[in-house]
């Protein structure tokens, strides 16, 4: 509008009504530019993948579900639990867990050909399970500097190009999508945790001391990331929009690495 203004001004000497028909030519290409720079904004927009979502009215209803049991139960459970562990015992719960699932790591980051990073969570596996007591303390990245890299199924058939397909929230086990569900199944059968009869031996052998193990591990986790659920719920506007997007988001960045 100041361009106008001024170049107005400077032909004053014109005619009125030419000048008044620059003005108007030089106010429709600037509409112009307008209209053009977010038509390009919407395109590029619209060109994002978006979330294949033809189950929404179950997911809103089981996120629903999921939040209800987590305010009412794990919640409550989360803090008791907070209150009465320190945070070295938690963080070191939580290193036994991640320590104890390298198989599914492993396997991954081999069948995605990330031949380094195999080496490298083998080499955490036999640091951590001897010098870090079983995996309760983590020396291979504090003193040995190795990264952990976290690898499941559903990454690697990410990786081959299969995309997430509809997405779909678990009962208790929050967002997912169909590619990633129907990967929980092969990482289950490389987990350490079990309770159906294995060709190899594993740490829990029947139905009680798998739902034990597993309560201690989600209650733990809950306990570290509470503040982090909560500040998502205050965040968001639409809470299982927010969990979808955020969480379709974070799957492809993991994919991506």
């Amino acid at each position: 509008m100041l361009f106008i203004f001024v170049a107005g001004f400077t032909q004053c000497g014109a005619n009125p009504i030419d000048r008044q028909n620059e003005d108007r030519i030089v106010f429709e290409k600037e509409n112009d530019n307008i209209e053009n720079e977010f038509e390009e904004f919407a395109d590029e927009f619209e060109s994002e993948e978006k979330t294949s979502d033809p189950f929404a009215s179950y997911n809103r209803v089981m996120t629903r579900f999921n939040d209800g049991m987590y305010e009412c139960v794990l919640k409550p459970v989360g803090k008791r639990y907070d209150e009465a562990v320190s945070l070295q015992v938690k963080e070191s719960i939580r290193n036994f867990f991640n320590n104890i699932y390298f198989p599914v790591r492993f396997v991954n980051n081999l069948l995605q050909g990330k031949f380094s990073h195999t080496v490298q969570e083998t080499q955490r596996f036999v640091i951590n399970s001897t010098l870090g007591i079983l995996g309760f303390f983590d020396p291979a990245k504090s003193y040995f500097k190795i990264e952990a890299h976290e690898e499941d199924f559903g990454q690697t058939l990410g990786f081959y190009g299969i995309k997430g397909g509809p997405h779909i929230v678990l009962p208790l086990l929050g967002p997912s999508n169909l590619r990633d569900t129907i990967s929980l199944y092969p990482d289950a059968l490389l987990s350490p945790l079990d309770y159906t009869e294995q060709s190899y031996p594993t740490l829990t052998d029947t139905w009680a001391e798998f739902i034990a193990a597993k309560s201690l591990e989600e209650i733990n986790r809950i306990s570290l990331d509470m503040d982090n659920y909560e500040k998502m719920k205050n965040d968001a506007v639409d809470l299982y929009p927010y969990l979808r997007d955020a969480y379709e988001q974070y799957r492809k960045k993991q994919i991506e690495e």
